[in-house]
């Protein structure tokens, strides 16, 4: 049987591999530490699978489904949202002009949370800043906009937490951001890889612009316990 690519159900690839340390779960069926990311997975759609994957959600909560296969009814969980998104790599991100940056790290995290709440460009709870290497610029000594690295499936890194302060927007930050981030993926001989939701136009041609192409279609489903209310509602 042909193995799949790594990037098809990228949480699983990067929770079996170079994330593994972060992987809680049971049985054949694993998420993020919920302190990190909200994404689970599973690698194979069989009743033993989905069972578990049942019990980790009714155990731990909810959690984002990100795979270019439809899921499956899981039992001890309901579907509160499923939305069509698109998988974007660049294996030759384009280069533009530098901007000035500064690295961020546990003493930004406040600031990176507020930020990202604020803007909403995918989950980001108290410690996902630690997912990878995160930049950002200052204004004024106001974090106003910032772009790092999320998941590790094998042979990627997911380019997120890509945002802009609204008042700082229009200035070109979010591109020069991302060029700086998938330019010292490639350089790790890495490919980066993102996520958008299919219908956000604006948003897919811009990571056009930065040399990024879609590799495929993915399913996000956010998958709650039976009664229990979650929010989908952030980009993947």
């Amino acid at each position: 049987m042909t193995e799949p690519h790594p990037l098809d159900r990228p949480a699983w690839s990067a929770l079996r591999t170079r994330q593994r340390d972060l992987a809680r779960g049971r049985g054949e069926a694993l998420r993020f530490d919920t302190d990190f990311a909200a994404f689970a997975a599973i690698g194979h759609e069989n009743d033993a699978s989905l069972h578990d994957l049942g019990m980790l959600v009714a155990d731990t909560g909810p959690a984002i489904m990100l795979q270019k296969d439809p899921l499956p009814a899981v039992p001890r969980t309901r579907v509160e949202t499923h939305r069509m998104g698109v998988q974007m790599v660049a294996a030759t991100p384009t280069r533009g002009a530098d901007v000035a940056f500064l690295e961020l790290g546990d003493a930004d995290a406040a600031e990176m949370l507020a930020l990202a709440t604020l803007t909403e460009p995918g989950p980001f709870f108290r410690r996902t800043h630690r997912l990878g290497a995160f930049i950002g610029i200052r204004d004024g000594g106001r974090l106003v906009a910032m772009a790092g690295e999320r998941m590790k499936p094998a042979g990627f890194t997911e380019v997120s937490g890509v945002c802009t302060h609204p008042d700082w927007r229009g200035r070109g930050y979010v591109g020069a951001l991302m060029r700086v981030v998938a330019a010292r993926i490639v350089a790790r001989g890495e490919t980066p890889f993102l996520h958008a939701y299919a219908d956000n136009r604006g948003a897919i041609a811009l990571y056009e612009s930065l040399g990024f192409r879609v590799r495929c279609g993915v399913h996000v489903t956010v998958l709650a316990p039976d009664g229990e209310q979650a929010s989908g509602n952030s980009p993947p």
